[in-house]
């Protein structure tokens, strides 16, 4: 599918940068004119995408998070959000709703399951010891304006 338009970004997992990232891609996806709630479900995926690299890859380390996203043909839009953390030892487990490595209680696990639930596709590829990518895809369906 032919690339309309992409952006790279790179940003150091510290929490302060979860909203930066979901404005940059929010106003880059600006271009395809969403709807409120198009735009609403590309900013909460890419959300849950960063906090899971921000809490999870580099576990109270500062490391770097990279954005990739790209517009298609046919209002399509690809966004890959990657770390070079510790990465997921088992992806399908760590994909099932209320699953969380996280001990202290204020993680629910339903990170993955809210991206699928506003995404067409989510896919994630893993390897343990050098990190995480996941791969966001949605096609804008209405033009915001009409």
């Amino acid at each position: 599918m032919k690339v309309c338009n992409e952006m790279k970004l790179s940003f150091p997992s510290r929490s302060a940068n979860e909203a930066f990232a979901r404005t940059a891609v929010s106003a880059f996806a600006a271009a395809l004119d969403p709807t409120i709630e198009e735009l609403a479900d590309l900013k909460t995926a890419v959300s849950e995408a960063v906090t899971n690299a921000i809490v999870h890859a580099y576990q109270e380390q500062i490391g770097m998070v990279y954005i990739h996203a790209k517009i298609l043909e046919n209002s399509r839009i690809v966004i890959r959000i990657r770390d070079k953390g510790c990465g997921i030892a088992d992806v399908k487990q760590a994909m099932e709703p209320l699953y969380t490595t996280c001990t202290t209680g204020e993680r629910s696990g339903l990170g993955f399951a809210v991206m699928e639930a506003f995404m067409d596709k989510v896919k994630v590829r893993s390897q343990v010891g050098r990190g995480t990518t996941v791969t966001l895809e949605k096609t804008i369906l209405s033009k915001g304006a009409e």
